[in-house]
């Protein structure tokens, strides 16, 4: 337990006293005094959101504005790729794209989301790394001006039934397609929404003035479709969902090709492409594009019924030998009713149903290697 100095000096967000006032169990998360779970628990906060839609507090994730000082949002598109391996410049006037900045090595310092509004970027990034990101934005992008929306909170709608509560309080929403983001106006309300998230559910993410965010969330909390999700259940959603967590499945020791994030660089930045490369890094991940990397992020499926976590290790034999890879993230899938993880592995033995074995309180468990998405992604394409 925390030390009540400790506690004390947690930031709060926007909807930290909702929390409480649902009965939210409250845990230190990156810096934040954040929800685990609430009354219902992890397993009924999981299923509800792969059944109806739940709501998530995430404005403890960093949210941004990339002004071009010329006034032409072409200018900060550039500008960006500067930073990252994707293509900015194709990103239309009311889309958004995933991107990761990497650093010199390849390794991704942080992954983040990237919308264009039309006259400017709006970029949302990890908690854990969002005061170093937007130093490392205002010491390489001199041409932008880099606003912190610090006056925003940020929550999540995720669900198959999102759509029809977001629709009674914004009209547009249902005519969002993934990856749609922009202005709208929710219950009255100056907002941005995507439609996106992070459980591989259909859904939307709004950004709300904070002074009114705890009123909208009450208000979609008013639909019974509508269930408070806390943090356990947002990583057993996003593990199913093969979705990479910051600092465990990537970070500054991972390539995008390594993380199996090659779908997320487009033909133009890589070699041949109209901007190949450009961005720090390049040189090792446009090798790994042309040469192949020596390890790969993978699915793991148990055969038995005992999750396999974070950090176990991973072998090719049932006994002797040493390791060839590492857990990065694991536990039990509620929607599959069976353990789910993922990790690193050679390349060699990253093929669908190679087996291997993990070490698990000093006893191999054997494991395939699974296709991901565990559960299959229901996005609004």
């Amino acid at each position: 337990m925390l030390a009540r100095d400790d506690q004390d000096s947690l930031k709060r967000t926007p909807l930290h006293g909702l929390h409480v006032s649902l009965g939210g169990k409250m845990v230190p998360f990156a810096g934040y005094d954040m929800p685990v779970q609430y009354p219902a628990g992890v397993l009924k906060e999981h299923l509800h959101t792969r059944s109806s839609a739940g709501l998530f507090d995430v404005s403890h994730m960093g949210q941004l504005a990339l002004r071009p000082k010329s006034g032409k949002v072409e200018d900060a598109a550039r500008a960006l790729e500067r930073l990252v391996p994707q293509d900015i410049v194709a990103i239309a006037p009311g889309r958004q794209r995933y991107a990761q900045f990497t650093n010199g090595d390849g390794g991704i310092l942080d992954d983040l989301m990237v919308a264009n509004f039309g006259d400017h970027l709006f970029l949302v990034v990890n908690a854990a790394c969002k005061d170093a990101d937007e130093a490392h934005l205002r010491a390489h992008l001199s041409d932008c001006i880099i606003d912190s929306l610090q006056d925003r909170a940020l929550i999540a709608l995720q669900g198959p039934k999102a759509e029809a509560a977001l629709a009674k309080l914004c009209a547009e929403a249902p005519a969002m397609k993934f990856m749609d983001a922009g202005p709208h106006k929710v219950a009255g309300l100056d907002c941005f929404v995507s439609r996106s998230g992070y459980t591989g559910e259909d859904g939307f993410e709004i950004s709300v003035p904070a002074t009114h965010a705890e009123h909208l969330a009450r208000t979609l909390l008013e639909n019974p479709d509508v269930m408070p999700i806390g943090l356990g259940a947002r990583d057993s959603l996003r593990l199913e969902g093969g979705l990479c967590l910051y600092g465990h499945d990537i970070d500054t020791t991972t390539t995008p090709v390594e993380a199996a994030l090659e779908w997320s660089v487009q033909k133009s930045r890589r070699s041949g492409g109209a901007r190949a490369g450009g961005f720090p890094g390049a040189e090792t991940i446009l090798a790994h594009f042309d040469n192949g990397a020596s390890r790969r992020r993978v699915g793991l499926r148990t055969e038995g019924r005992a999750p396999v976590r974070e950090g176990a290790l991973l072998f090719a034999d049932a006994a002797g030998g040493e390791p060839i890879g590492k857990v990065t993230s694991g536990g039990f899938g509620p929607s599959l009713n069976a353990p789910v993880a993922m990790g690193y592995v050679p390349t060699s033995s990253s093929a669908l149903d190679t087996k291997l074995f993990a070490e698990v309180r000093g006893q191999r468990l054997p494991l395939t290697v699974a296709a991901m998405p565990f559960v299959k992604n229901t996005y609004k394409r």
